[in-house]
């Protein structure tokens, strides 16, 4: 009798632990009393707080084997093939197949809205994309035009080789673009994805310069789903949960997939500069625990959204006049999205869910609470702003 009493207690106690983590509360990294950087974040914390930009998903789960999507960012409501927007790509690690980067390093700009996707759908919606873009007004004698599209291989949980993802869901994501708060976890792109040993997603971030350092903002979103030892404020948090790459006796910790970064800001930059601004997210990947693995294609791209860098498509003149920060002023806004690039990523984690996918395979989603026990255990939080719970 007492070991079935036993039994029955030991039951229950595991029950309400698998509860409890079920019904851990998600949420951004700042409402837990994470704060990265010194520089303050925009309005809505994210790159919809660079003006004009917007932001769209169509995320696809459906049986036991979809879980994928598309994300869509659009730096402006016009033509961008009309109205295109100074840009720059930096390649971290080239195992990629991200597609318009060789037109945008030869002419520095970018012409159609950047989407995200899963890697064997790239084609697909670089296709849908073409589309949308020839079916728009102005472009009826369009005959060429760059698709930028970026991926990661979410095939640990989708059926990646089934190319689920349509024309339709393309101009759905588009379609559903706007400015505002931005969703993330596992919503479009990021539906599949995994980072450093948990759930990834899409996330993202900004911060806002003083007046004295031009006031301008910059905005990051990404699609994380790659790996590491995870590293918060320099906690050691993948080490501390023996969660972590090369762990042993048995490792389970999946190391390859790839990171996209999407940069917006509205300062004045050169495809020069853009492409300074985008080397300097790669700090916040290092820092995070990532090492850009063999298998890891990590690309950042960046765009300017001000006026003055806009190339109309029907040049009527033969000089540009433009506007240009000068390098010496770059320091701040390589600071800011240092930041930004760090809060967003662990921003994709924190507000992705526990995902069940293809051959019932499940990846769970990062534990807040013992996360912030060991934040706290290192002095790597904000104090002021912890839960009551965990502050005690």
């Amino acid at each position: 009798m007492k070991n079935k009493r036993f039994s029955i207690m030991a039951l229950a106690l595991i029950a309400l632990v698998n509860s409890a983590h079920a019904q851990e509360k998600r949420g951004r990294i700042r409402d837990f009393g994470i704060q990265i950087g010194i520089l303050t974040p925009g309005k809505n914390n994210a790159i919809t707080d660079v003006a004009g930009v917007k932001v769209g998903h169509q995320t696809l789960i459906a049986g036991d084997h979809i879980r994928t999507g598309v994300t869509a960012i659009l730096p402006h409501d016009g033509n961008l093939f009309q109205e295109k927007v100074a840009a720059a790509v930096y390649v971290g690690n080239g195992f990629g197949k991200m597609m318009g980067i060789s037109q945008i390093q030869e002419l520095g700009n970018i012409e159609t809205p950047i989407l995200l996707t899963n890697t064997l759908n790239a084609a697909k919606v670089a296709d849908g994309l073409i589309d949308y873009m020839l079916a728009l007004a102005g472009n009826e004698r369009v005959r060429s035009v760059n698709t930028v599209v970026g991926e990661t291989n979410d095939g640990g949980l989708n059926d990646i080789r089934g190319r689920h993802v349509e024309a339709k869901d393309v101009l759905n994501a588009i379609e559903k673009a706007s400015s505002g708060p931005v969703q993330e976890g596992n919503v479009g792109a990021g539906t599949g994805t995994e980072c450093l040993g948990y759930k990834g997603g899409i996330g993202t971030a900004s911060r806002k310069l003083p007046a004295s350092k031009g006031g301008y903002t910059v905005g990051v979103l990404v699609q994380s789903n790659f790996g590491g030892i995870l590293q918060i404020n320099g906690a050691p948090v993948g080490r501390e949960m023996h969660n972590f790459y090369m762990q042993q006796p048995k490792e389970t910790h999946k190391v390859d997939g790839s990171c996209m970064i999407v940069i917006a800001t509205d300062a004045p930059l050169s495809p020069r500069n853009l492409e300074r601004l985008a080397k300097r997210s790669y700090i916040a990947f290092g820092n995070v625990g990532s090492f850009s693995s063999n298998g890891s294609g990590d690309y950042s791209i960046a765009f300017s959204t001000n006026p003055s860098n806009r190339v109309s498509h029907e040049m009527k003149n033969i000089s540009l006049e433009t506007e240009e920060m000068g390098n010496d002023f770059m320091s701040p806004l390589f600071l800011a999205v240092w930041e930004a690039t760090e809060e967003a990523i662990l921003n994709s984690m924190f507000m992705a869910e526990d995902m069940k996918g293809i051959n019932g395979r499940t990846v769970s989603a990062i534990p807040i609470n013992e996360t912030l026990k060991i934040l706290k255990k290192y002095n790597a939080l904000n104090h002021d702003t912890l839960p009551k719970a965990i502050r005690q």
